[in-house]
């Protein structure tokens, strides 16, 4: 099968790996050669890596690296049957770029964009055959994250749908359908992760070591929030928080902190900076959090509650099925649970509870509870199973 793949750098690079590694003749397109030689020299590194562990055969690596054709001509990709194009997060590029493939190709192929949180239908409608295009989302780095979102468009035909959703699962991928609303499934749901952590910071109830100590030694997550903020970047974290704000209609629950804000203006971008909520200089020591057992159970019921509240609204407004809802977090984000089982664990009662109280607290419509939620601990009913929820007082 021959795939296109948009964009050489660290995503459109992680995607034509996964493709050609099933065995898909890759044609990687980008406009600058020194970005394709980079991504050619950083496959080989990687192949070198894997073959040295025992993961791959040498015959296997070579064929891997030979799969992929580094082109810098667009009419490279003509006889692709899926493209995917995973460039700069700018709506306006990616479809001049959409306008400039589609005559290229045959009219049986699939356009797709790898896009993190803009609107799927208004890229379709770049295109003359908008009901051939879909939202195909990786996760950051393509090769080894499992999950990838499928987005259809109120555009794409059922039959392209079924189409991607069966090549993707193919690469050996573990794929969740979502709703073509602000963020898909992990993006909308995660957000009080680092939301609510910097809400917990800015006033003044626990340091930053404090809150990453309780999320990962309490809430069992691999990472802080403040750690994970500064994996990223908070200059890319922070655009994409901003992005689904306003994209909701400026909806408070979304609201982007102010600290962060401050954090990317001041360059403090976290480890590929050097500096963000923690220093990264050689030689400089980590402080240390306050191991207070109760107020880390605080932290992480509140974080923990705030995000059971979006993944039931999600499900509430059907952007996805709570299966693929509690895949998407678990194999998209590596959460130590899905969201909506661990609802269930908890109880849903005691969740409204947590919800409510923080509501009385600040009369904030950040902290309204689900309609959902709400209707579940009214009728004593679990996510994942017809038995009655255990009650909470």
């Amino acid at each position: 099968m021959n795939i296109g793949v948009i964009g050489a750098g660290t995503m459109g690079s992680g995607i034509a790996q996964v493709a050609s590694t099933a065995d898909c003749q890759v044609y990687l397109y980008d406009s600058q050669v020194a970005a394709l030689e980079r991504s050619k020299q950083q496959l080989a590194k990687i192949m070198d890596r894997l073959v040295t562990k025992g993961r791959l055969t040498e015959e296997k690596a070579q064929q891997i690296q030979q799969n992929i054709h580094y082109v810098q001509d667009l009419n490279e990709l003509a006889n692709a049957e899926l493209v995917i194009e995973a460039i700069i997060e700018n709506p306006d590029i990616k479809k001049q770029v959409f306008q400039r493939l589609e005559p290229l190709l045959s009219t049986e192929a699939i356009i797709a964009s790898n896009t993190s949180s803009l609107s799927i239908a208004s890229l379709a409608a770049a295109c003359q055959r908008p009901e051939r295009f879909i939202g195909i989302h990786f996760f950051n780095p393509a090769p080894l994250m499992k999950l990838v979102e499928i987005i259809p468009a109120v555009q794409t035909a059922n039959a392209i749908l079924d189409k991607a959703n069966d090549i993707i699962a193919s690469w050996g991928k573990q794929t969740v359908i979502a709703k073509d609303t602000p963020g898909f499934i992990v993006n909308r749901v995660a957000r009080p992760f680092y939301g609510e952590a910097l809400r917990i910071y800015d006033e003044g109830i626990a340091d930053i070591p404090t809150i990453d100590w309780a999320m990962k030694n309490i809430g069992q997550f691999r990472m802080g929030p403040f750690e994970l903020m500064d994996f990223i970047g908070n200059d890319v974290n922070y655009t994409v928080t901003e992005t689904v704000f306003k994209a909701f209609y400026y909806d408070p629950r979304y609201r982007p902190s102010f600290t962060q804000k401050r954090m990317s203006e001041a360059g403090y971008l976290g480890r590929k900076s050097g500096r963000g909520y923690y220093d990264y200089q050689e030689g400089v020591i980590k402080p240390s959090p306050t191991e207070d057992t109760a107020l880390g159970q605080t932290i992480v019921d509140r974080i923990v509650a705030m995000l059971i509240n979006e993944a039931a609204d999600a499900l509430h407004f059907r952007i996805a099925t709570r299966e693929d809802i509690d895949a998407a977090m678990t194999k998209g984000v590596n959460y130590p649970k899905g969201l909506l089982s661990w609802a269930d664990e908890i109880g849903i009662e005691a969740c409204v509870q947590r919800l409510d109280q923080l509501f009385d607290h600040y009369r904030e419509s950040r902290y309204r509870c689900s309609p959902l939620l709400r209707k579940m601990a009214a009728n004593g009913e679990r996510f994942f199973s017809s038995e009655k929820a255990p009650h909470h007082v």
